[in-house]
């Protein structure tokens, strides 16, 4: 005896419901995955491109009522801009946070500046850089 099968034949009654659903979720993947690519590509053309001030803290001193920061700024040519600093005690509390202006021709600036703190600071940390 042979034993039936129950499987229809090839190309008969068009695509099951399951490759149906398949496909749609493969085209909403593959739109939903191209716009997160997009996007991801537009912030990042933004911070390079439009990013005119970057720096960083290359060292700090901290005293009872000040933190003297180095920082290290590049900048555009042209560009004005300023970066925010702030200091926190021991304990996580912030006790100082001041803006530091930038401006003129040079490309490269090394400063040491002298954020005012209210307690002892434990860390000068920049926050941000900002043209304007």
């Amino acid at each position: 005896m042979s034993t039936a099968s129950t499987r229809l034949p090839e190309g008969r009654y068009g695509r099951s419901s399951d490759e149906r659903a398949d496909r749609k979720l493969r085209i909403a993947g593959t739109v939903l995955g191209s716009a997160v690519l997009v996007l991801i590509g537009y912030f990042a053309y933004h911070y390079v491109a439009e990013n005119e001030i970057s720096a960083q803290v290359v060292a700090f001193k901290a005293s009872d009522d000040a933190v003297q920061a180095h920082l290290e700024v590049h900048k555009d040519a042209g560009a004005d801009g300023y970066c925010t600093l702030r200091s926190q005690s021991a304990e996580g509390a912030e006790v100082g946070r001041a803006d530091f202006h930038f401006a003129g021709p040079a490309t490269r600036i090394d400063r040491v500046v002298t954020l005012r703190t209210t307690a002892r600071g434990a860390t000068a940390e920049l926050l941000g850089c900002h043209a304007g």
